[in-house]
Order: structure tokens, then sequence, then C-alpha cells
């Protein structure tokens, strides 16, 4: 989905700040506010300001790279410049980035399903949500197979509607807060808020948007950066608002009652029925254009790592109007089997697993090109520092309590990683072959 003016004019702070806002929320607040309560209780408001302390130095990464090497292949991109002699690291980045946006496609689809199942009066149905789940992906599979994108002024105002609409409903929220609803403080302990905002992490994906846009922006050296901090901080800002008037509005059973659409249940008892329908409609607007612009970008990506050799050449495979429509094909069917067969839960914590992962990556490529970057050495360190603990804190608790479910995501990483640096090195290996 392209975000460029409809005169193909370069992208001013506007346009990235709709960007990066709306890759965020695209899932984000509808998704997780009901995972973020169940571990954190009526401090779920700090797991997401932690996320967002975290996310902007995340950012600062992506920032100094994006930067310093102008390319809109981002973290591909940066891994290949820190390992130029190692090849498969970035190209095992790439798969893994591939995999999340996978993670990310099963996500908004879900929440698609569990908004419009309550909006159509069959809240809880599973089985209604899974079916309008597995049709929002197959609609947008074929949206993108036809070839249909939305201007930048479009998306625009989407983005920016969907802003207002939020801090509105949050606003007006916060004058019915109960305040005797947040205390007892911490009331489900220190560690469940850290826990809390390991697991809720994915609601911060989709500021790397921006720095898929380096060439089309208009003076980068300023908007760049201002498009991913600011965007940061207003979904931050927003997700905070949302998430005091949750936790201050209904008990903890209420909440968890509705877990998988629990922002319109929030929304009932303040702007009453309408308000409900609103805030599902929002719902279904942002995750369907996330789903459109996820399937349009990874497809894209998909389609040029093969083309590199990184990837199986049929990932490469175009028509006419120049479609990658066998990549198109493949993310839709992996995600529309995550989200037939994964619980809401299960998903967040892979995509936010994996969004961790790459961001360490990129942390990484950061670290061992800083003399390039120019970049702070303990901001660039305290960001790894976080991030790394986030990650840890993710695998210690499901290794604690799901070890199953631990042992099927670290078999899918090595599967993925494996696989990737074998066909890779073999790649590699035959254009040796070939010169020779």
């Amino acid at each position: 989905m392209a975000f460029t003016g409809q005169t193909g004019e370069k992208l001013k702070l506007k346009e990235l700040i709709a960007m990066g806002v709306g890759g965020m929320i695209g899932g984000g607040i509808f998704s997780v506010l009901g995972l973020s309560v169940g571990f954190a209780g009526n401090m779920a408001p700090l797991s997401f300001l932690i996320d967002m302390l975290i996310a902007l130095f995340a950012g600062y990464h992506y920032v100094k790279l994006a930067l310093t090497f102008r390319d809109d292949g981002a973290s591909y991109t940066y891994l290949r410049r820190a390992f130029p002699e190692k090849p498969y690291i970035a190209g095992i980045e790439g798969w893994t980035v591939i995999v999340g946006y996978i993670g990310t496609l099963a996500l908004y689809s879900f929440t698609f399903g569990a908004y419009g199942a309550d909006l159509i009066g069959f809240p809880g149905s599973q089985a209604v949500r899974v079916l309008l789940s597995a049709g929002v992906l197959l609609f947008f599979l074929f949206v993108n197979l036809k070839g249909v994108k939305s201007s930048g002024l479009t998306e625009d105002l989407i983005v920016y509607s969907k802003i207002a609409i939020l801090l509105l409903f949050g606003l007006i929220g916060l004058s019915q807060v109960d305040t005797e609803k947040l205390i007892p403080s911490f009331d489900r302990g220190i560690h469940s808020v850290f826990l809390g905002a390991a697991v809720i992490f994915v609601a911060y994906e989709g500021f790397q948007l921006i720095t898929n846009a380096v060439l089309e922006t208009e003076d980068p050296d300023k908007n760049i950066p201002a498009g991913i901090y600011g965007s940061i901080v207003i979904t931050g800002i927003i997700y905070l608002l949302l998430a005091v008037v949750a936790v201050g509005t209904l008990t903890f059973e209420e909440l968890m009652s509705a877990k998988e659409y629990a922002l319109a249940v929030v929304a009932e008892p303040i702007l009453g029925k309408w308000g409900r329908i609103l805030i599902g409609v929002g719902a279904l607007l942002a995750t369907s254009s996330a789903i459109n612009s996820t399937l349009f970008g990874a497809s894209r990506m998909m389609a040029e790592m093969a083309k590199e050799g990184m990837m199986p050449k049929p990932f490469m495979k175009r028509d006419r109007k120049g479609i990658p429509y066998v990549s198109l094909w493949s993310l839709s069917l992996f995600s529309l089997a995550f989200t037939l067969f994964g619980t809401l839960s299960i998903i967040a914590e892979f995509s936010s697993l994996t969004f961790l992962l790459v961001s360490i990556g990129v942390s990484l490529a950061n670290l061992k090109l800083i003399n390039t970057t120019g970049a702070n050495k303990n901001i660039a360190l305290t960001g790894l520092f976080l991030m790394s603990i986030t990650t840890l804190t993710i695998v210690i608790y499901l290794t604690a309590t799901n070890p199953e479910e631990i042992a099927s995501i670290l078999i899918l990483y090595l599967t993925v990683g494996i696989s990737a640096f074998l066909y890779i090195r073999r790649n590699l290996t035959g254009e040796k072959t070939n010169l020779h």
C-alpha cells in the first residue's frame, strides 16, 4: 500500500507519522489490551509505557542505520553491510522478518475476526471469528493480486481519523475512571508488569516501516528521526490513555471475559452501544489496513530476496503487472493456518518474540558499524540490553508455564534458520562454481 503523494512528491513528516502510527495501531491496542490486563492487572498502563521506552531505544538503532545506509532494504540491508563476509547472517535475518510478518498478519486477522464477531452480534464465537479471520485474509490476498492500491492521501485520512477517534474516546473515558479500581497498585506483582510488557511488545511493531521509505523522504536527516520517534510517542500516549481508561472503568473479570475484543467492551459503558460499534468499526478498519499494507510490503521483500538468491527462486515470480503472486499466496496461506489454529496469546507471544529478535539483530549491526553510523555507544548498548532482557523474559515465562509452546517456537526458529543457512550456502557455492 503506497504512502506516496498523488503526484509522486517526496514524503513529508505527516506521511511518515501516518506510516508509523498506522503500522503500530493497525493491530496494537485492539489486539493486546486484554492480554496486557491479564498479565499486569491494573498496572497494564505501565506495561505499555515500558514498551514505549524500549521501542524508542530500538528506534534509535533504526534511525542511525537508515540515515547511514539509505536503502529501502532496511534490516536486511543493515545486516548485509555489517557482515559482508557472511551473507547468510543477513539472509537468516530476512527469513526471520518474513516469519514475523506472518505472525503479525495472523494477529491482525485474528483481531479482525474477534471484533467483527462482536460487532455482528456473536461475541466470543470461535466459529464466526475463524470465518471472518479467514475471509479478511483471502479478501486482501485477492486485492493485492489485482494490484489495487490506496493513495497516500487516503491513507493519511484513515490514520489521522483513527488517531482522533481513539484520543477523543480516551479523553472522554478519563472523566469516568474510578481511581479505586487502580488500587492496590501492582495487584498482580511487580514482575507481572514487565512480563506484560514483554508479551505485548508486538503492539509497537510497525515504526520500522518508515526506514523502508528513506529514499522517498523529503529531508530525511530531519524527518526520519522525527517520524520514528514521533510515531512511537504518539502511539505510546494513545496506548497509555486507553489502558488507564480500561482498568479504571471495568473490573478485571469484565475485561478478561472479552479479552479478544476488550476495547469494544470498554467503550460501551462510556459511549453506550454506539461507542462499542464505533470502536468495533475502528478495529476492522485498522486491522484491514494493516493486513493490506503488510501483504503488499512483505511479498515484495520476499521477491527481492529471491532475486538476490537469498530465498527460493519461485518467490520472485511476478505476473504481467509485476505482482509477486507466489509470495502473496505463500504469506496468506501460512498466516491463514496460524490464525485458524493459534490462540491470541500464542500469536502475540510469537510475534513479540520475533520482532524483538529482529530488532536485536539490527542493534548488533549498529554496534558493529558504530564508527560509521556515529551512534552513541551507551545509548546503543542500553537499547540492546533492554531488548535482550525483554526477550529473555518471554522465554523464561513460556519455559515455566508452557514448555510445549516455547519448544514449538524454538523448533520453528531453528527450522527457519537452518533452512535459510543451507539454502544460501548452497546458492552461493553454486555461484562460485559457475564463475570457475
